[in-house]
């Protein structure tokens, strides 16, 4: 179940449903009660224009940076059955609207493949929403197979993000 040595993990949290900056901030403070964890810092909280669909609601996005000694399914697991408390729901629309999405993006400098889990996250060089968090906790972050942080934000339209807290 745990891991030996606490793992530096960053997981995006992001909603467009049920009142999304709350659930954004439910989401969070919940991260504090995992099991081997400890919530190290959290992003400001980003509006932004929907990734799919263009007649859903904006997003509310922000990322975590925790300290883990849980493994990584274990973890997404856990991160799964918060979805499922605050009314996530799977059979709805890739990337249609949804109440509350927890994705692990990075496991320190490790790269992960495993069913239902590749780390880093695949998106995550082309995601404004995920960088500029990532950036405001950690600009000197080095994501493998994709290079720094300050590298991928320059390839990226972050015009459309509004920070809202």
């Amino acid at each position: 179940m745990a891991a030996r040595m606490p793992a530096r993990v960053f997981i995006g949290v992001g909603s467009n449903l049920a009142n999304p900056v709350m659930q954004v901030r439910q989401a969070l403070h919940t991260l504090v009660w995992l099991p081997f964890t400890r919530l190290q810092a959290q992003s400001s909280l980003y509006r932004t224009p929907p990734m799919g669909p263009a007649w859903q609601p904006d997003f509310v996005n922000a990322v975590a940076e925790l300290r883990t000694q849980l493994t990584p399914r274990v973890l997404l697991a856990a991160l799964q059955r918060i979805e499922a408390r605050q009314g996530r729901s799977r059979k709805r629309l890739r990337w249609g609207p949804r109440a509350l999405d927890l994705d692990i993006l990075l496991w320190g400098a490790r790269r992960l493949k495993l069913p239902g889990l590749t780390v880093p996250h695949p998106g995550i060089a082309k995601r404004a929403f995920v960088l500029c968090p990532l950036a405001e906790l950690a600009p000197e972050l080095h994501v493998p197979g994709y290079g720094s942080i300050e590298q991928m934000l320059a390839g990226v339209d972050s015009g459309t993000l509004v920070r809202i807290r």
